[in-house]
């Protein structure tokens, strides 16, 4: 299989390894000229992905038509807020006849467009001519690069309206380390992998203030429940966030080293401010842009998301990390519902 992958992050350099280990052939864009002769010349990046080779077969690129041109497939691995202009970018660089060829587009993005509001499988279909959800996948689960990168046993989701296409990617991706799953609820999928990231900042302004095991299990119950309220507004399968796409992957992303979105929060809780934070941080932590989308959507919906509305606040707003805490422990009694 001929496979183009867009960006060149810690992501992007986990899945060309494991691509490479099934013999696919693999090119891998990179945006900046600079960073791209250096993963030529390193074959590593020494930042993003200490450690993991990059094998000499995988062509790094710094034109976009380089990665497309003889593409079967093409995974979409650029922070979710740069998407469209990357889109828009391929779209004008790459012949029609290149992109019409693709037979399928895999985004394992994870992240809500702010503005718009809307979710990579729909930036697609607005920056692509011609495109249509049958060639559109969304990848998400528990999946961080450091682990899979190391074959660390991990579990994922190939979620497509069109089951075909999801059973090409699970036969092509699956290893002995890497087990594909297949699911139709691709809108589910996206919204599960980029309201976590939301959660996930929570769970660090809890760690950052030393609170316990209580509150994180508090925390990840309701925000499964705030995740849960915004999917079925949305269109969602409500049984797609009790699995690895929703629950499995707000867990991982709540509780490990490796969470981008979590370290932001611990930085936030120590008292910088969301400017400071953000300087401290080596990666993008798809969560900051993506709890202005959530919360807008929580807005205009009508949708009680009272942990989003907290760490909006908390990051835009300057209220302290222990006052949204205490509000939101002092909120008016009620039942538990989902």
């Amino acid at each position: 299989m001929k496979i183009g992958i867009l960006g060149a992050g810690s992501w992007a350099i986990a899945l060309a390894a494991l691509l490479h280990k099934r013999g696919h052939q693999l090119s891998m864009w990179e945006f900046n000229p600079a960073d791209a002769e250096m993963l030529r010349t390193k074959r590593e990046h020494p930042v993003k992905l200490p450690g993991i080779h990059i094998p000499e077969s995988v062509n790094i690129v710094n034109d976009i038509r380089e990665a497309i041109e003889h593409a079967e497939y093409v995974v979409c691995a650029v922070p979710s807020q740069t998407m469209r202009s990357t889109m828009r970018n391929m779209v004008k660089s790459v012949p029609k006849s290149d992109i019409d060829k693709i037979k399928g587009w895999i985004i394992v993005a994870k992240g809500i467009e702010t503005g718009t509001l809307k979710l990579m499988t729909d930036v697609l279909l607005d920056e692509i001519p011609g495109m249509n959800t049958d060639k559109l996948l969304a990848l998400s689960g528990p999946s961080h690069a450091e682990e899979v990168s190391r074959d660390i046993p991990t579990t994922i989701v190939a979620a497509s309206e069109n089951i075909a296409l999801a059973e090409n990617i699970q036969e092509a991706f699956s290893t002995e380390t890497f087990r594909v799953y297949t699911n139709s609820d691709m809108r589910g999928v996206e919204l599960a992998g980029s309201v976590k990231n939301v959660i996930a900042l929570a769970a660090g302004i809890c760690d950052g203030l030393g609170l316990g095991d209580n509150t994180k299990g508090a925390l990840l119950t309701r925000g499964i429940a705030e995740l849960m309220r915004l999917g079925e507004k949305m269109g969602a399968q409500s049984a797609t966030f009790s699995g690895l796409a929703g629950i499995g992957d707000l867990i991982t992303t709540c509780v490990s080293k490796h969470s981008r979105n979590r370290k932001m929060g611990e930085l936030i809780a120590s008292g910088l401010n969301l400017e400071e934070a953000l300087g401290k941080m080596t990666m993008v932590a798809e969560g900051v842009q993506t709890t202005k989308s959530v919360y807008d959507l929580s807005i205009n919906l009508d949708i009680e998301m009272p942990i989003t509305h907290e760490v909006y606040k908390t990051l835009f707003e300057g209220k302290s990390a222990k006052l949204a805490v205490r509000d939101l422990m002092v909120r008016e009694s009620k039942p538990e519902w989902w």
